[in-house]
């Protein structure tokens, strides 16, 4: 699956992101994925998606992919979804910031502990124009 963002008017992303969703499920449906890893690889998708918006601007180009696969990011082996997000910005790179998942405290910068938590290994890789998030969530 690949779907591009079109944020060409106010109030699109609500509706690029329900049709961004939709196309996850039935994409990881149809190749037999289980509910519960396709929860997990729409809020993923979520979190890289926006975690994107924020820092490249609203009109940045987005290109997502999820797909099935039998193989992990690294040392990991064995069937699970990869979930990749490309941006043309190169050197605006992922930043955590210690933020605790369990914090009462806190309103944002629980994004990327999720993003650890739920695809343990992920990566960002430079490309020819820009950079791609790659993520892999192992089957339970």
């Amino acid at each position: 699956m690949i779907a591009q963002n079109s944020r060409g008017a106010p109030g699109r992303l609500s509706t690029d992101w329900r049709a961004t969703r939709t196309l996850i499920a039935k994409t990881l449906a149809d190749a037999g994925v289980g509910e519960d890893l396709v929860y997990s690889a729409q809020l993923l998708m979520s979190e890289l998606c926006g975690n994107a918006v924020r820092v490249c601007g609203d009109f940045v180009p987005l290109v997502a992919e999820v797909g099935v696969t039998s193989s992990g990011c690294g040392e990991d082996a064995g069937r699970g979804v990869r979930v990749r997000l490309h941006d043309p910005y190169r050197r605006m790179l992922p930043v955590r910031g210690g933020v605790r998942l369990d914090d009462p405290e806190v309103e944002s910068g629980r994004g990327l502990p999720l993003v650890d938590l739920l695809a343990p290994g992920w990566r960002v890789t430079g490309t020819p124009v820009g950079k791609q998030v790659r993520c892999w969530i192992p089957a339970q």
